[in-house]
């Protein structure tokens, strides 16, 4: 079943929006079985919208299009998708009983405008939405399905899990199994150069994808079939060719990010941490964060930019800045053992760099990172150098820093000094 997701809005075209909705479809439809062949977001200009929708149907069996279905003029999804099919709009009553009695609730009066959300194209079902005005639509057109959902998250996302993917579960017979393996510290061409003939091993349904990006990697593995219990084993005997050839970089085998790993045996082993961040700028702190239940082993992070604040935060010594310099390994050190110190942590995790564009010298270009990690038995330092722009470079030292210490707490190594 070929699928399309279309996303209507012209602010979606603006730097100020993300289409997080796709991403959701995206990852729903996944868990049925169904993958998405092409996604569209398309403004609120009718002929541009006509010109999508007759291409998705033309294309596509499955065209779920979101947005569009609200009270304003610049809404006209419903009506340019009726022109497109030749069919009417049939007014319902019980949908503008429905809209007043939500109004009612509020204390407010139902406007004029929201009567054009009373209409549905012949031939449609009506999809409830107790979490607002517009109401989605499902059409079945011989073969094909085409769902109208409305934009807002909180409205979309419960209409398409309770009404939209029980309608595809009875249409859709198979199964998708889907594997992510996930590396840092390794180039996109050195990953392809190490797997080598393990192309020649993918079975019969199963689709290999890889996503590169400046310090992260990943190999998608996924099985189409009508039973997952081959897929099971197919990718499962896959994910152990991969760990032979690329082992000692692979961080996670079921898609999890490295925060997450790291998390997890931060919890595991019940051991607590605090970093001193300079050039990350909080970029280590704000991912630790980002998981649930990070409160039981993260404490803080420092983020220490001037020389003066490594002195008054973390006792880092003003000498040592001013004849080492902030981006060195003394300094690493010493932030390392500071932040540890102050923070009253089992371990302590530091960064300090230059990230660009400007501010390198010969004796230290742009790129130019010290990590350091300490614990109550001594420190070890490592000494990076990253290419890209600023962002880049700020990623892949956290990236970097993070995985020093998913090594240092998973494999229990001596920690090279």
């Amino acid at each position: 079943m070929k699928t399309e997701i279309i996303a209507v809005g012209a602010e979606l075209l603006t730097p100020d929006f993300q289409d997080t909705n796709s991403l959701f479809l995206t990852a729903g439809l996944n868990g049925i079985g169904l993958d998405v062949s092409f996604k569209t977001v398309v403004g609120d200009d009718e002929a541009d919208l006509e010109r999508v929708l007759r291409t998705a149907l033309g294309r596509s069996r499955l065209i779920l299009c979101m947005g569009g279905l609200g009270p304003t003029e610049d809404d006209r999804t419903r009506e340019t998708l009726a022109k497109v099919l030749g069919r009417r709009l049939a007014y319902r009553p019980e949908i503008r009983a429905a809209i007043q009695e939500r109004f009612r609730r509020r204390g407010r009066p139902m406007s004029r405008s929201n009567l054009k959300q009373c209409y549905v194209i012949e031939g449609a079902e009506v999809l409830d939405n107790p979490n607002g005005t517009a109401p989605g639509q499902w059409l079945s057109l011989g073969r094909r399905r085409v769902a109208l959902l409305p934009g807002p998250p909180r409205e979309i996302r419960p209409m398409f899990e309770e009404l939209v993917l029980p309608r595809l579960a009875r249409l859709h017979r198979g199964a998708m199994v889907r594997r992510v393996v996930r590396l840092t510290g390794l180039g996109e061409s050195a990953m392809e150069s190490r797997l080598g003939p393990f192309y020649a091993a993918v079975p019969d349904g199963v689709t290999v994808t890889t996503l590169a990006s400046p310090g992260d990697l990943a190999i998608r593995l996924t099985y189409r079939g009508p039973e997952a219990g081959p897929g099971v084993e197919a990718l499962d005997g896959l994910v152990k060719v991969i760990e032979r050839r690329l082992g000692a970089f692979i961080y996670s085998r079921n898609g999890e990010s490295l925060e997450q790993v790291v998390g997890a045996v931060l919890t595991e082993k019940r051991l607590t941490l605090a970093c001193a961040e300079s050039c990350t700028g909080g970029l280590i702190g704000h991912r630790l964060t980002s998981v649930p239940g990070s409160s039981a082993y993260f404490l803080e992070s420092a983020v220490v930019y001037s020389n003066a604040a490594k002195t008054a935060r973390l006792g880092v010594s003003p000498g040592l800045l001013a004849k080492q310099g902030a981006v060195s390994a003394a300094a690493a050190r010493a932030m390392a053992e500071g932040v540890r110190r102050t923070a009253r942590a089992d371990l302590g995790l530091s960064v300090t760099g230059v990230a660009g564009p400007g501010g390198g010298s010969a004796r230290k270009p742009v790129g130019l990172v010290y990590i350091a990690l300490a614990r109550a038995r001594g420190v070890a330092v490592f000494r990076e150098r990253f290419f890209g722009d600023r962002a880049q470079v700020k990623f892949q030292s956290s990236q970097k820093a993070l995985d020093i210490l998913r090594k240092f707490l998973s494999k229990g190594r001596r920690m090279a000094l």
